[in-house]
């Protein structure tokens, strides 16, 4: 009596599936960080196809199967670098309390960070010097980033005010303009100038900060956190 094969089932097709999808995710996740290692060194606008192919020794049809265009594999590195700078800066410090204790945390966190870009390089800082004056894309992924990052700083000192640890008449978006203005320039301070002291004038510059905008630069106790 003939045998009949059977048929693969509908489960065996969508477990073949899911594996192809896996590996595919897993390939192009390989290319974004291979990407990204190299834009910290010579900026966005030094990747490529090829490049890149030549680094994970892929053909380049294999890596553009993934993006489809270098401007996409360029988006696809700030998102990278975006998700990984949150995963590093901003989540931890949400475990601290709101207010002024929660501010502290995301600088530490942010100064951490600085510290690994002093020798790497920070994409934020690059592509801005990149893509500042290139409308497009590109652009506008470096920018909501950055924006969405200054929004959950900026939010951070305003529960500060809310929470009683900043004086009544505390600027919070002033507040916030000068930690921003602190990281870039202790990137160009250490980066670029070799300066090694850049480092505490930041955390010293911080405090100064925090002097003048806390509740103690007016003589008042802050609420115990």
């Amino acid at each position: 009596m003939p045998i009949t094969p059977q048929q693969p089932s509908p489960r065996s097709h969508r477990s073949k599936g899911a594996r192809a999808l896996q590996k595919g995710q897993q390939t192009k996740q390989t290319i974004v960080d291979a990407a990204l290692g190299l834009a910290e060194q010579i900026g966005l606008e030094g990747l490529s196809i090829g490049v890149l192919a030549e680094l994970t020794r892929m053909s380049k049809s294999g890596v553009f199967a993934h993006f489809g265009s270098r401007e996409e594999l360029q988006i696809s590195v700030i998102r990278e670098y975006y998700q990984r700078f949150s995963d590093e800066v901003f989540f931890p410090a949400m475990e601290a309390p709101r207010g002024l204790p929660r501010v502290r945390a995301l600088f530490a966190n942010w100064m951490k960070r600085v510290a690994i870009e002093i020798q790497s390089g920070c994409i934020f800082i690059s592509g801005a010097v990149e893509f500042d004056d290139r409308p497009g894309p590109v652009r506008d992924a470096l920018a909501s980033s950055v924006q969405a990052w200054l929004a959950a700083m900026h939010r951070a000192v305003v529960q500060a005010k809310e929470e009683g640890h900043l004086v009544s008449d505390a600027n919070e978006a002033q507040m916030a303009f000068e930690i921003h203005g602190l990281i870039l320039a202790l990137h160009y301070e250490a980066r670029f100038l070799k300066d090694p002291s850049a480092t505490e004038r930041a955390n010293t510059g911080f405090e100064n900060i925090l002097l003048r905008y806390g509740k103690t630069a007016a003589g008042v106790t802050p609420p115990s956190v």
